[in-house]
Formats: structure tokens, C-alpha cells, sequence
């Protein structure tokens, strides 16, 4: 199973925004050091008590200069809000400098109002976000191509560099509306997932996705990711106490922006924003750690993560270490180097 870290670059109350970075680079060169997989970067707009992670591709090429061994996951690449040739470009570059460590995983976001700071209607996302990837992979894998779209044109257009990896970088991709899952399985293409409700409610959606992935006849059973809040901790006890502030922070802010997203007008109703919201904000610390975090001694992390691995058939995790950006550093450090020395050795 694959390991990786979800990383937001959080701010910590009371901290400066050149701290966010120097503690998140701290973190990384830890990662790189004690052997996880990948490390993922997020993309977080107008938010700046919650990020500093705006532009994940020069972080990615940052992370590409200061390590030789670790992946680089973007998770996700917005694509709606994106020029597609300047992103191909980018990530090609970034591509080229890790010598092929990147991993392109892409999305919509589910935030609406990251779409109105960049003036651009939520309404347009998805077909905003397939048009943006059909003209990155054609960008990546012709000398020269022309494309004419809704939202872009070009005409015999030669984008470089061309990216490290051949054909293309891998690329996974965002699911999260019941919709989108046999989409995507249609496509062929990994899939990232977050749970809604608990890790048992995602099994009808990945199974509909495997379906969709088996019918279009790809080869394999298509490849599933999951992101998830995670705390690793010496004992029992401190792994328990020291991350519940932020855990429950999370799904408090979680709850407001669920809210505030369903208020919004073109936002889609149906998807149930106010309902989660208000179930969010009645969430208590034992119902989060009954089916939506992960807590624990390396051995009882292990454990959780091997159950989940056979009921859903993960691939892989992005553990989220610092769920809700209030646990600190140093203890963000120590959990990252239980996961490697302790927990993932339990999988390989």
C-alpha cells in the first residue's frame, strides 16, 4: 500500500505565514528522511487562516529541488481555475526537475467561493475542469496539436518541456458526488476519495466506480485513494488527546463552509451541503473516532488501516496528520516518523 502525507500548509493561530512555510518544509524533509512515499499538496484559495498552499506547483518544484527520493501528489490541481497550457507547462517543469516524481491528481473543489474570487461560475466547473484535462493530455503527448473548445482554443500549438514521465505523469482524479464515481471508473483513471460519512459509507460508490472501470474494459480493478484524518501517537492516551482541539476544529470549520457553499446560489442543492452541515456540527470526538479518523498506537493504526485496506480495496492513503492545522509542529513531526517507522513496515 502506498503512503502519503496530505499537506495544507496550514497557518497556526498566533503564527506568521513564513512559519506556515518553514514548519511545512521541516516536515517534508522529515518525510523524505524517514522513507513515506509522497508527499501531497493541496490548493487552498482566500483562506488565510486556514493555508498558505495557493500554488501547489511551485511548491511541488520546491519540494522537487530539496529531495531525491520522495513523490510529489498534487491533490488536487484545481483544474477550472486553470489556463491549460500554462498548468501542462508547469507541471511538465516540475516533472522534469524530480526527474519524474510527480503525480498530477486533479479536481474541481468543492469550494464556491475560491470560483467567485477568480470570477468564474461554479456552474461551469465540470465542464470547465474536462476540457482543461483533455487539452493537458493532449499538450503532453503530441509535438503539436490544435483543440477547439467552449472555454479555449489553439491552433497547431507545440507546448514544452514535454514531461519527464512517458507517456504522461500519472494522473488521478477527485471523486466525490455518487456521479462522478462510474464517471471516472468510465475513464480509467485512479480515483482520490474523502469520506462524506463514515469510511463504511464509501463502499456502494467505489464498487459502482470498480463496475464502470471493468465494464469500459481497463486493465486491472482501478486504483482507489484515500484521504484520511490520521493521528499516530506514542500511547494510546496522547494519541487520543493531543490532536482532538483540531479534529473537532475541522469538522466545525467543515460544517461552516458546507453551509456557507449551500447558501450560495448555483451550488448544487441536491448534493445535501446544509444536511451534512448540520450533521457536522452535532459530531462529538467518539463519533469522529468511530468510522471518520483514524487514532492510535502504531499498532492500533496498522490495524484500522489493514481493515479498511480489504473492505474498501485501497491502493493507498493520504494521511492527513494535521486534521483541522491546530496540532503542533513538533507533534506533527513525531506522529510523521511513528507512520514510517512503525506502521507502514506492518504493510510491505
Amino acid at each position: 500500500m502506498e503512503f502519503g502525507m496530505f499537506h495544507q500548509f496550514p497557518v497556526v493561530p498566533g503564527g506568521t505565514e513564513t512559519e506556515a512555510f518553514e514548519q511545512a518544509f521541516e516536515q517534508v524533509d522529515t518525510a523524505e528522511r524517514c522513507g513515506l512515499d509522497v508527499m501531497w499538496l493541496a490548493e487552498l484559495h482566500a483562506d488565510p487562516a486556514r493555508s498558505v498552499l495557493a500554488a501547489p506547483m511551485t511548491i511541488a518544484s520546491a519540494i522537487a529541488a530539496r529531495t531525491s527520493r520522495i513523490k510529489i501528489g498534487i491533490a488536487v490541481q484545481v483544474l477550472p481555475l486553470c489556463h491549460p497550457l500554462r498548468i501542462a507547462e508547469e507541471a511538465a517543469t516540475v516533472d522534469q526537475i524530480s526527474k519524474g516524481r510527480l503525480i498530477f491528481g486533479v479536481g474541481r473543489s468543492g469550494l464556491p467561493r475560491t470560483y467567485e474570487a477568480y470570477g468564474i461560475a461554479y456552474a461551469e466547473s465540470k465542464d470547465r475542469f474536462a476540457e482543461t484535462l483533455h487539452v493537458i493530455e493532449q499538450a503532453w503527448s503530441q509535438p503539436r496539436f490544435s483543440y477547439e473548445g467552449q472555454y479555449h482554443r489553439f491552433d497547431d500549438v507545440a507546448v514544452t518541456p514535454k514531461p519527464y514521465q512517458k507517456p504522461l505523469p500519472p494522473i488521478r482524479v477527485a471523486a466525490s458526488s455518487p456521479d462522478t464515481f462510474p464517471a471516472i471508473g468510465k475513464l480509467g483513471y485512479p480515483i482520490f476519495v474523502m469520506p462524506r460519512g463514515t469510511f463504511s459509507d464509501m463502499l456502494p460508490a467505489i464498487d459502482s466506480y470498480r463496475a464502470a472501470y471493468r465494464a469500459a474494459g481497463h486493465p486491472g480493478r482501478g486504483q482507489v485513494y484515500l484521504r484520511v484524518p490520521l493521528y499516530v501517537g506514542e500511547t494510546a492516551e496522547l494519541a487520543r488527546s493531543e490532536p482532538e482541539p483540531s479534529i473537532m476544529h475541522f469538522f466545525r470549520e467543515q460544517a461552516a463552509r458546507l453551509r456557507a457553499s449551500a447558501n450560495r446560489a448555483g451550488t448544487l442543492a441536491s448534493e445535501g451541503r446544509a444536511e451534512r452541515a448540520a450533521l457536522l456540527d452535532n459530531l462529538t470526538y467518539e463519533d469522529a473516532i468511530r468510522g471518520k479518523v483514524i487514532i492510535g498506537t502504531p499498532e492500533r493504526v496498522a490495524e484500522q488501516l489493514h481493515l479498511l485496506q480489504e473492505e474498501l480495496g485501497l491502493d493507498g492513503i493520504l494521511a492527513e496528520l494535521n486534521t483541522g492545522g491546530r496540532i503542533p509542529h513538533e507533534c506533527v513531526v513525531r506522529a510523521l516518523q511513528l507512520l514510517c517507522g512503525e506502521v507502514m513496515p506492518r504493510f510491505h
